[in-house]
């Protein structure tokens, strides 16, 4: 495959990926506000600081509060981590490589972006039905996810795809959870609180682990929402499970059939794998959580270098 080709399916389903936890942050996040104790403050500058957008927010806006945020981070066209801007940037990589793809993934990808582009959408959605948008955006990408699974062979597009998609859902997953451990919470004495149950509650909604965790556990608490989003080797959004499935995927497109690392990128995303499957959930607290999410966060960027230097060097497109 064209490293080109490579390139533009990896980074179309990174978009994609990121487009849907961003809806699914703002969406919960509104949720939370709604049913926030009396008294409390709407916290939505924690968005900012999941998404790292939070400078670039400052030199635009002298404040925060929940209109601005929800049109930085969903509509607004100079923020390249947007909602708007990752479907667009995603439509356009689907574009470049349409006779690698489905004509049904064309298609949908198009109807996410046109989607974006309503006029009863953009700076005027507060006044309206936001949530139900974030829902459609979510709906949307879950539907490309569904036809992306049954239309296209498991060829090394697919591997690329996965690479793409698993990469960044981990980041997410990390970042999530790391602002929440770390900085969300006002003060110590709301350790234990309603705010505090509230919060962790609204963290698994975002990523639809709400009932898996309390299925798993009988009831939510701190230890176990960490290591049901770090550690779980079957839930589909821990980090633990995004590695190990984007490391089968760079197995498969690395040719490797004998256990072999011939790339750098195997090869830390191997080392990854390992620890985190020799991890407990004691060993995290030990570690301290921000320190242990900090060095995940670390060692995704660094995967990321090391793909970007081992498959599309060579490739041409200005991401």
């Amino acid at each position: 495959m064209l490293s080109r080709v490579a390139d533009s399916i990896y980074w179309m389903n990174r978009y994609i990926e990121r487009a849907e936890n961003y809806a699914r942050f703002i969406n919960v996040n509104f949720t939370l506000a709604l049913d926030m104790p009396m008294g409390k403050e709407e916290q939505w500058e924690p968005l900012l600081e999941i998404t790292e957008d939070i400078l670039y927010f400052r030199k635009k806006y002298d404040t925060v509060d929940k209109e601005k945020v929800i049109d930085f981070l969903a509509f607004d066209t100079d923020n390249p981590n947007s909602i708007y801007s990752c479907i667009a940037h995603a439509r356009e990589n689907a574009r470049t490589v349409r006779e690698n793809i489905s004509t049904e993934m064309w298609e949908q990808v198009n109807s996410l972006y046109l989607l974006m582009r309503e006029p009863k959408f953009g700076s005027g959605i507060m006044t309206r039905e936001p949530m139900l948008f974030f829902r459609e955006v979510i709906s949307g990408i879950q539907s490309f996810r569904g036809i992306t699974a049954s239309t296209i062979s498991r060829s090394d597009a697919w591997h690329f795809g996965r690479l793409g998609l698993f990469l960044e859902r981990a980041d997410k997953t990390s970042r999530l959870v790391d602002v929440k451990y770390h900085i969300l919470l006002p003060s110590a004495e709301d350790v234990g609180s309603t705010l505090d149950l509230l919060q962790w509650a609204a963290l698994l909604k975002s990523v639809s682990a709400y009932s898996v965790c309390r299925r798993k556990y009988g009831y939510i608490s701190p230890n176990h929402v960490i290591e049901l989003l770090i550690l779980d080797r079957r839930f589909p959004r821990s980090i633990y499970f995004c590695i190990k499935e984007a490391f089968l995927s760079m197995r498969e497109v690395s040719g490797n059939s004998d256990g072999n690392s011939y790339n750098i990128a195997e090869k830390l995303m191997g080392s990854m794998h390992t620890q985190l499957e020799y991890t407990d959930i004691q060993g995290v607290i030990k570690d301290g959580v921000h320190e242990y999410l900090d060095r995940i966060q670390v060692d995704i960027m660094n995967i990321s270098d090391a793909i970007f230097a081992s498959f599309f060097a060579h490739s041409n497109i200005d991401k």
